[in-house]
């Protein structure tokens, strides 16, 4: 018990002693974890990305809705339809009062009709209105159908009236408009014609014999579809009859239409809602974890333990995010990995600074305490090779730090290789037969054209041929040849010298690394191949060191030379 007690109080106090060490929690991944715990849909308000991505979906919803209620047609199909009918009734209707007329003897006039008992016979549709007038347009009958009335025997009876249903939205809608439309008008209003006043004003052209069909407006607001038809007697019209639809019908059954759009309208909304929150949590929760990693790592890169970044893994996501995430773990791994670099790449410096000091420091401290001439001028050897190592040394390091820089910043144009590697041999080619050392190319007959900095590829040829020149005694040879394959080009520069020590064939490369004989200590900083191996690489090339033996099968026979290998793409 008293070990559990002990335990837990270590980790709530991040005391660390002896056996009892724990790794202490790292407060950023512990605030990520935290802040991804707290989330739900609702906290992606905050998120600006979160809120285009619904606006731009609510958008295109609202445009698809509204085009469908502007290119809807069923008030005006409804429209046709109810006036087609009305009209058939209209003429119905007028051709029983022409019937009447026929059988009354000496009767010109559409008032000499009972007209109220014929109007009584009709079968009129609840709401619906039938209007007589006379040859003087005056009214003589007049009648509104009920829901208790006799049909009229082969009488095309009107629809009835259509139950609607609730349309609560567009009431809601309407409410609104109206309530808005008030506010924002002024005046006072005038008194809407009655429908029998519309009505009036359609029966003189229906006295003229012609059909009359409008869409008009009661008090109400409400509209109606008015249909009038000529009473005609011996070929002159004596009277009218116009018959009137239910008040409302149309606007009720448009207001029906229109409501189960807008109930369809409002499920896609939570529907679109709900899924741009999904889509939104799957695109900007991530981006927001990769984001707030980053800040961390930048802020805590200005304090006195600054720790790394630790970007969250998405690399399983299928997606841009997931290429996203690996990309930035990866650039900061390389990050790291070039800070790692230069760090070792310091201390090397420093390490390699130090000898030379040391041994100028001695050879100071010596001078001052010898008294023979030659003690004197043998110490003053010293500290000048000394001073010429340490210049060539800074010189190889000024240069080896600059390179990264020099090498993004240069622009790669094309060039002959060929043409170079022979430019580098007429050169360096004199100097090693001034040395005994025979110097040997064997190069392709045509141009070998590639892409990439032509001076620093020379500087990497340079080093290649000067490291075999130095290792070369007289009678030796160096081979200089170059071969091309499908997609590459190989340069190889060999040598008849002492080889390559087999535990030294995968350090070579490396900076401050040097194999030499002990008559050419100080000479060289060792930076020579590895900055030569950066080169190549920048390229998009290889580079590797071998020995030469006189048979492959036999790895342990001494090596008659050393061969370096360089190979570029075209």
């Amino acid at each position: 018990m008293r070990d559990t007690e002990q335990s837990s109080e270590l980790r709530d106090g991040d005391v660390v002693l002896g056996d009892d060490w724990v790794i202490p929690q790292d407060p950023e991944s512990a605030e990520l974890r935290a802040r991804r715990s707290r989330r739900t849909l609702f906290t992606l308000r905050n998120s600006p990305l979160a809120r285009k991505i619904i606006t731009f979906n609510l958008i295109a919803l609202v445009i698809l809705v509204a085009g469908l209620l502007y290119l809807d047609d069923t008030r005006k199909e409804r429209v046709q339809q109810t006036a087609r009918d009305l009209i058939g009734d209209a003429q119905l209707v007028s051709n029983v009062f022409e019937a009447q007329l026929r059988q009354v003897a000496g009767s010109r006039d559409a008032s000499d009709l009972n007209v109220k008992a014929t109007l009584a016979g009709l079968s009129i549709p609840e709401g619906g209105e039938v209007f007589v007038y006379d040859s003087t347009g005056t009214l003589i009958g007049w009648t509104r159908g009920s829901s208790t009335v006799a049909e009229l025997p082969g009488l095309i009876q009107a629809e009835a009236d259509v139950p609607t249903g609730s349309t609560l939205i567009s009431d809601a809608l309407t409410a609104v408009w109206n309530g808005l439309y008030s506010v924002f008008t002024t005046g006072s209003e005038t008194e809407a014609p009655t429908l029998a006043q519309r009505v009036q004003d359609i029966i003189p052209n229906a006295l003229d014999g012609h059909m009359q069909v409008h869409a008009v407006s009661d008090a109400a607001g409400d509209t109606v579809i008015v249909a009038a038809s000529p009473i005609v007697l011996d070929g002159a019209p004596v009277g009218a009859v116009a018959m009137a639809g239910p008040a409302g019908e149309i606007d009720a059954l448009a207001r029906k239409e229109q409501e189960r759009i807008l109930q369809m309208f409002v499920v896609a909304l939570l529907v679109s809602v709900g899924l741009s929150l999904v889509l939104a949590s799957t695109i900007a929760n991530p981006l927001a974890d990769l984001a707030a990693a980053a800040e961390m790592g930048k802020d805590r890169g200005t304090g006195v333990n600054p720790g790394r970044i630790r970007i969250p893994d998405l690399s399983a996501r299928p997606d841009e995010i997931g290429r996203l995430s690996r990309a930035l773990r990866g650039m900061v791994t390389a990050l790291y990995n070039r800070i790692d670099a230069n760090e070792q790449f310091a201390a090397d410096v420093a390490h390699e600074i130090k000898n030379p000091l040391a041994s100028l420091q001695s050879a100071v401290g010596t001078l001052r305490m010898v008294k023979r001439d030659d003690q004197r001028e043998k110490l003053l050897g010293v500290i000048e090779h000394d001073v010429r190592r340490l210049d060539r040394l800074v010189s190889d390091i000024s240069n080896a730090s600059r390179l990264d820089a020099e090498l993004v910043k240069e622009q790669e144009q094309p060039f002959d290789l060929l043409k170079l590697i022979g430019n580098i041999g007429q050169y360096l080619g004199e100097d090693a037969r001034s040395k005994g050392i025979d110097y040997i190319t064997d190069l392709p007959s045509k141009p070998i054209v590639i892409n990439g900095l032509e001076a620093r590829l020379a500087q990497v040829f340079v080093n290649l041929i000067t490291n075999a020149i130095s290792f070369c005694e007289e009678s030796d040879a160096i081979r200089v040849w170059v071969r091309q394959r499908e997609n590459r080009v190989l340069v190889v520069v060999e040598d008849t010298g002492p080889g390559i020590p087999d535990q030294a064939l995968t350090k070579v490369f490396k900076r401050f690394y040097s194999q030499r004989p002990a008559e050419h200590f100080g000479n060289n900083s060792g930076l020579g191949l590895a900055i030569s191996k950066q080169i190549v690489e920048a390229h998009g090339g290889v580079i590797w060191a071998e020995n030469i033996r006189p048979t492959e099968a036999d790895i342990t026979s001494d090596p008659q030379g050393a061969r370096f290998v360089v190979g570029l793409p075209l």
